[in-house]
């Protein structure tokens, strides 16, 4: 399956390159992407780090991502300048090139440039990201800053993930960021925005957010996973990554794991259901889900 994606994708030999090291030669190395995140420190604030205080140390997160055979940790600069050179060939990096804080409201949130590709590049990072807030009123200033960024990944060789998030007023009133018809929309924005791997929520599909939706979600009454599928479907040939997002139980965690791996995902990405908890627990719940992820 992710052959057939990579060879439809017509992408360059930098990009195949640094892909099927994340792909087949860390991670799972079947096809499929484990993707350990830790951008939270800029977009959260240390709060997120008081479940477990260990987390606040990034050495912590790269043993964490070695340990655990992740397919890729995601760092923005500071930490990946003061702290990747130790892991270097051991984890590969993807470099997250914008980003922002959480304390001005969403209304109309935009995530600035902060590091760019070729910092990426000196750094040995195998592919960067760039969040876009899809349906944010901001949205001119979001997408033209990431095609600056799609059109030197591409001269360079890097392989783009954008983290897809719908985000914004007009958002919160069509039935929010996590709803179907978001989701939907967002999947195939990273297809048309030039994604090689997107980000996505896992969608949900409540009777009140189908309310306040666009037709034709309104009427449409699916199970969340047959969502996903959509969505998946959604973003063509681009490698689809889903989200773990915030705390969840156990079961619920490895369920919408499985789900959204049957639906068609080519990875997952999970952090704070991962290292807010200590690392024994931690690697508890990384083999459950390399276990799915190797069915």
């Amino acid at each position: 399956m992710t052959h057939q994606i990579l060879d439809s994708m017509a992408l360059g030999a930098g990009k195949l390159t640094r892909l099927r090291r994340m792909l087949f030669n860390h991670g799972p190395e079947n096809g499929k992407l484990l993707i350990l995140p830790y951008d939270q420190g800029l977009e959260h604030g240390p709060r997120d780090f008081f479940d477990n205080y260990e987390s606040l140390d990034p050495n912590y997160i790269l043993d964490l991502a070695v340990e655990g055979k992740f397919s890729a940790v995601v760092l923005h600069q500071g930490v990946a300048e003061k702290y990747y050179h130790r892991y270097a060939g051991k984890i590969p990096l993807v470099l997250k090139l914008n980003g922002k804080t959480d304390v001005p409201s969403e209304a109309q949130a935009l995530s600035p440039i902060v590091s760019s590709v070729e910092e990426a590049v000196a750094l040995g990072a195998d592919g960067v990201g760039y969040t876009v807030y899809v349906g944010s009123p901001m949205q001119t200033a979001d997408l033209n800053a990431l095609m600056k960024v799609r059109q030197d990944a591409a001269r360079l060789g890097m392989p783009l993930f954008i983290w897809a998030y719908p985000r914004g007023e007009a958002i919160d009133k069509m039935g929010g960021r996590e709803c179907f018809y978001s989701v939907d929309y967002a999947a195939r924005c990273a297809l048309e925005l030039g994604a090689d791997v997107a980000i996505i929520n896992y969608p949900t599909n409540s009777p009140e957010d189908r309310y306040h939706s666009k037709k034709p979600y309104q009427s449409m009454e699916w199970d969340p996973a047959k969502c996903l599928v959509h969505a998946i479907k959604a973003a063509g040939n681009t490698l689809v990554v889903v989200t773990g997002g915030g705390r969840m139980d156990d079961p619920v965690l490895l369920a919408k794991a499985e789900h959204s791996l049957d639906a068609g995902a080519s990875g997952l990405i999970i952090g704070r259901n991962v290292w807010q908890r200590s690392k024994v627990n931690a690697l508890e719940i990384i083999n459950k889900i390399h276990v799915l992820l190797k069915k």
